[in-house]
């Protein structure tokens, strides 16, 4: 996959967000680093399609988005929408998860994303 030219503003919003990581992100991400789910590469806070994605399986062409309660309001859904939407355009698939999703059900969480992945072992 060829590398994009990413902004430098954007570039260093994706650094600042890696290190303000929400206990969802870090919790998830302890799954996902250093190939730890089935061996699938994930990015966190990678820029994509002019937006910075919370992880993302290039190999796989699928984003993961944690979102807060701020995301099931009116604005906030609008926005995911349009985002996902350039996402799509762009090639990614995007699956989304609450907080809470992870928090109090990581294992489904990670069953979600390996059966996306093709990767499921039932």
């Amino acid at each position: 996959m060829p590398h994009q030219k990413v902004p430098d503003n954007l570039r260093k919003n994706a650094r600042k967000l890696r290190s303000e990581m929400t206990e969802a992100e870090r919790r998830l991400w302890q799954v996902l680093r250093a190939h730890r789910l089935e061996g699938i590469s994930f990015r966190r806070q990678m820029p994509i399609a002019g937006y910075i994605v919370d992880f993302a399986a290039p190999a796989h062409r699928l984003i993961v988005e944690l979102d807060g309660s701020q995301h099931g309001e009116t604005e906030g859904l609008r926005r995911d929408e349009k985002r996902d939407g350039a996402q799509g355009r762009h090639g990614w698939t995007v699956l989304r998860f609450w907080n809470t999703d992870v928090l109090t059900g990581l294992d489904g969480v990670c069953r979600k994303i390996l059966h996306i992945c093709g990767k499921e072992h039932f």
